[in-house]
């Protein structure tokens, strides 16, 4: 029986030396499986602590150290990996207070994988990919895996507003079409759920047939109002705490979310997401800002072929979807915007073909440029910005 490269790779010792304990952790609901790799060992050992075990978990860690000091008469740091997920920030920055810990967190989907169909998964591969992936980026291998930037509670929590209302739109979208489907069967199909005088319209209302609404499902449809109009005074409600976030003139108030409000065609929902879900962060460089949104283009080359797969989605994807929403606002309230005319170009030089992946380019091009403006203050060409 041949063996296969993962055997292979499991049978060769690991090399040890970089002066700490690398650990990962694959986090579960019920147990938090601990990998270590400490100096002086070729083996990876295993731990098993209880899910959400603060304590338990720096007991094991304190045990790892132990075991390393009287191996090597040294007491070692900890560099430390797990994947973002579901857990979200908090443990890395439990992690992160102690001196001794090096927590890092990484992009699940940017760790190199077997290509084979049916591939072994579990939490012990997991746990040892994890730790090879993190020495090789600690060795400097940018490309081994992409780690995520641990966010502050403040930077969290401002993206709540944006996230919440999106969720309520959903919501209330689903209630409206609820409502509107229901009267529909009944021959009505002229009923609005979102005016005002729907309780009147809805006594109003006569079947196809001319009867009046069955009781029960005049009920039903009252207990769908009910939850709707609890919807829309949520949504009031998160929209004005948005206004206020940005409209104040405080220390609290992020200066790169006011600065967007200023260029026409961006309102206080797209200034709070742009800001909140991307432009707070630090880029270096225009590919970095792309690339955090999903825009960058995704190219196949091997031999002769050559050809763009399109964007790599691989990034934020409620900046993303802003970004191409915002894109095609910008071409009716920014017209004759430098970007604008550059589009309208391309578009004719198409003879009018290729509009969405034209516009996937124009957001792209958009992020880059407002992210310039807010960052280093450098004014989009041929923007009309609003009057005072």
């Amino acid at each position: 029986m041949p063996i296969t490269a993962d055997q292979t790779q499991a049978q060769t010792a690991t090399p040890v030396d970089l002066g700490a304990i690398f650990v990962s952790l694959e986090l579960s609901k019920s147990t938090w499986l601990v990998t270590a790799l400490a100096p002086g060992s070729e083996k990876m050992s295993r731990h098993t602590v209880t899910g959400g075990d603060i304590a338990g978990l720096f007991s094991c860690f304190a045990a790892l150290r132990q075991k390393a000091q009287r191996r090597k008469d040294r007491l070692y740091p900890l560099v430390m990996i797990q994947e973002a997920g579901l857990d979200g920030f908090w443990l890395g920055r439990v992690l992160s207070k102690e001196a001794w810990i090096e927590s890092h967190m990484v992009e699940a989907a940017s760790i190199a994988m077997p290509r084979r169909h049916r591939r072994a998964k579990t939490d012990r591969i997991d746990g040892e990919t994890l730790i090879r992936a993190l020495m090789a980026w600690k060795r400097g291998e940018p490309r081994a895996c992409s780690m995520v930037k641990l966010l502050t509670p403040d930077e969290e929590d401002i993206r709540r507003l944006g996230r919440e209302r999106k969720t309520l739109i959903a919501e209330r979208v689903f209630h409206v079409n609820r409502i509107k489907g229901l009267l529909f069967t009944q021959g009505i199909r002229e009923y609005e759920p979102l005016r005002r005088d729907r309780r009147q319209r809805l006594e109003e209302s006569r079947t196809g047939d001319g009867r009046m609404l069955s009781k029960h499902l005049k009920a039903e449809i009252c207990r769908e109002l009910d939850r709707l109009e609890l919807l829309l005074t949520q949504i009031k409600a998160v929209e004005s705490e948005r206004d206020a976030l940005i409209a104040r003139e405080t220390a609290d108030t992020p200066p790169r979310a006011t600065a967007l409000l200023g260029i026409r065609g961006i309102g206080p929902e797209f200034a709070t997401i742009l800001y909140s879900e991307g432009l707070f962060r630090h880029f270096d460089n225009r590919r970095q800002v792309a690339a955090y949104a999903g825009l960058a283009p995704s190219p196949w080359q091997s031999g002769n072929v050559n050809r763009e797969q399109g964007v790599s989605k691989a990034g934020n994807p409620r900046l993303r979807a802003t970004m191409v929403e915002l894109a095609w606002l910008w071409l009716r309230h920014q017209p004759n915007s430098a970007l604008a005319l550059w589009f309208k170009e391309r578009i004719a030089r198409n003879s009018g073909r290729l509009k969405q992946p034209m516009i996937v380019a124009l957001a792209r091009k958009l992020l880059v440029a407002l992210w310039k403006y807010v960052s280093s203050g450098v004014v989009i060409e041929g923007a009309i910005m609003k009057s005072a």
